[in-house]
């Protein structure tokens, strides 16, 4: 636990507890009515769920993989209230690249408790994450371009800018033409745990290598255990959902070129949304692609998709304007790196006589292993010592 202190009351910085759920709850819905916010209406839907099942929520503190991986939530508590809060989840295997979800500050927060010291309630709950989760060397966050009170928090707190995402909408009567299209593709093969590697090299070679530093993905970030299998199946029971994983494969190059994930809303309910991912080499495949999971959208209820794309993938997004795909959000990636510096067990201030000491060798110095002969056979050695006969 983390606590700042203010004149008399205290603010307190730590984990979500059970006795959270209903204020975070209110505080959301009080927000989403305002204006809708993706993130905050997926924020919202987990802590309903969590308020029935809250056993489930601890139980990932010993089982991570048995529940959402993405629910690491930390409160700002002044007065018995919540001024604040921060949801941040890892995004690969080793745990070494760490998301900031959002920052969410209570708008009915008076001003006496906006600034702790000289630093803000978000900025604080961004400090208290850098200092605790100590295996997160890279923190990544995506943010609307038009929030710029938020991008001026994070630039504050060392986020940099690294790309633009936009995210496309290809409304219901597109998908249907595209469907209508022969994807032609006999090389599309389901993905399994088998061809990660595959993936793995393919996502490599589809991002600029400052950014595929700043992920650090690895082969088992593109695999599924046993687990991690089932809780996905139990999740799209309950929200009315399906997942269908593909790739196109070259035998030629024995590689991976292309690659969607979709997750389809059997009840109309939701956009569906896909991932997609296509070698620079083959930028022919965004149609067939798109034809491919237009033809899997048809058989459920009519609906848009949601696909993302970044400023660094042109022609995908020439492909969506051509397509008369509408953007719905513009975000910047920005990301900061951590180095925690470990604290010296013995203090830096030492006095001259220290230092010196310090300096002397450990041990006594090792004798070379010469012999007389190799000191005889030197020349120059045997010219210093005709000159000491001679004094």
């Amino acid at each position: 636990m983390n606590t700042y202190s203010k004149s008399k009351s205290i603010m307190q910085i730590r984990p979500i507890q059970y006795r959270d759920l209903g204020a975070i709850a209110r505080l959301l819905q009080e927000r989403l009515s305002i204006e809708f916010n993706s993130r905050q209406n997926a924020l919202l839907e987990k802590i309903q769920k969590y308020q029935s099942c809250y056993g489930l929520l601890q139980l990932t503190k010993i089982l991570p993989w048995t529940v959402d991986q993405d629910f690491y939530v930390y409160v700002a508590e002044k007065d018995q209230q919540i001024q604040g809060l921060i949801q941040v989840y890892p995004i690969n295997h080793n745990r070494s690249t760490w998301k900031v979800e959002q920052v969410l500050i209570n708008h009915n927060t008076s001003l006496s408790h906006l600034l702790i010291g000289n630093c803000s309630i978000g900025s604080q709950l961004l400090r208290y994450c850098f200092e605790k989760i100590w295996e997160a060397r890279t923190w990544v966050l995506e943010v609307n371009v038009n929030e710029k009170n938020t991008i001026g928090l994070y630039r504050e707190n060392g986020f940099q800018p690294m790309a633009q995402i936009t995210y496309w909408q290809c409304d219901g009567d597109t998908l249907e033409k595209l469907a209508q299209q022969e994807p032609n593709l006999p090389n599309l093969l389901p993905v399994s745990n088998a061809d990660a590697k595959l993936i793995y090299q393919l996502d490599c070679v589809s991002m600029p290598p400052m950014l595929r530093q700043i992920f650090d993905r690895h082969v088992d970030d593109f695999k599924t255990n046993l687990w991690q299998y089932l809780t996905g199946k139990i999740q799209e029971l309950f929200n009315h959902t399906e997942v269908v994983s593909a790739y196109v494969f070259e035998p030629q190059r024995k590689a991976a070129i292309g690659y969607f994930e979709i997750s389809l809303c059997k009840n109309g309910n939701h956009p569906h949304k896909a991932k997609l991912t296509v070698h620079p080499a083959y930028t022919w495949l965004y149609p067939k692609l798109l034809s491919q999971m237009a033809t899997l959208i048809k058989i459920y209820p009519s609906q848009s998709l949601i696909l993302s794309s970044a400023d660094y993938q042109a022609e995908r997004e020439e492909f969506l304007e051509q397509l008369g795909a509408t953007r719905q959000d513009h975000n910047l990636l920005m990301s900061r790196s951590v180095w925690h510096k470990l604290k010296e067990s013995k203090s830096l201030d030492l006095s001259l006589p220290e230092v010196l000491n310090s300096l002397k060798p450990a041990h006594t110095p090792i004798p070379t292993p010469w012999t007389k002969s190799h000191w005889q056979d030197n020349p120059h050695n045997s010219q210093n010592k005709s000159a000491d006969h001679q004094e």
